[in-house]
């Protein structure tokens, strides 16, 4: 009898350990990260922006100097200024033939002078201008994410990396990022455009099958 009680206290132990460490194990998925069950991604583009400021002071008679203009037409070539980019002036008294001549500067660049400029940090210089370039960048932080195994997670949760692919092609090939904040109105009917045509031509004409089979015959006897 005392070797066979011997026998079972071991096991009574074993037992009473793996109940105290099964809690412990059950507890851990609790903790563990919320699985994502539906179709829409936790990954998203964010849109961030920057301001370049360049302050131009005019001549006495209030037009843009040709080494100011220098000045200006190499900044904005070293900003690579182009298609996605917004340019706005803010004005502390600044002449009006000032601010036409930089917006010709500006057009040279396919841009055009846009309205109110964002806050910047100081002001403009008395009489002049100061000319902003606020530009857009789109990218999805945390992409791609390897967390997650290969392996089912048994609760139907998505990949972490589900939705990556998606998200950063968008945020790349999107021509101007503020559109992913802003959208952009359209004023444009597309049924006066050259495609709209061909393509309601295209639904309106009838099918080739539609009046049947033709009969052929190969003349023989």
């Amino acid at each position: 009898m005392e070797k066979t009680s011997f026998f079972f206290r071991p096991a009574a132990r074993a037992l009473a350990l793996c109940l105290v460490i099964a809690p412990v194990l059950v507890a851990t998925p609790a903790t563990a990260r919320k699985a994502e069950r539906g179709v829409e991604s936790a990954h998203q583009p964010v849109v961030e922006r920057t301001d370049f400021v360049f302050d131009v002071t005019g001549e006495s008679d209030g037009t843009l100097g040709s080494a100011d203009r220098s000045r200006l037409n190499a900044w904005f070539s070293a900003l690579r200024l182009g298609y996605g980019d917004h340019v706005s002036l803010a004005s502390a008294g600044g002449s009006l033939a000032l601010r036409d001549a930089v917006g010709e500067v500006v057009g040279r660049y396919g841009l055009l002078v846009e309205g109110d400029a964002p806050v910047t940090a100081g002001e403009a210089p008395a009489g002049g201008v100061r000319v902003v370039v606020s530009r857009s960048t789109a990218s999805v932080p945390g992409c791609p994410s390897w967390r997650d195994k290969a392996e089912a997670d048994f609760v139907g949760g998505l990949s972490d990396n589900y939705g990556c692919a998606a998200a950063s092609n968008l945020a790349a090939m999107v021509a101007d990022p503020r559109d992913l904040v802003e959208g952009r109105a359209s004023d444009i009917d597309p049924t006066n455009g050259v495609s709209g045509k061909a393509i309601k031509a295209y639904q309106e004409k009838a099918p080739t099958g539609a009046g049947g089979l033709q009969a052929m015959s190969a003349g023989g006897k």
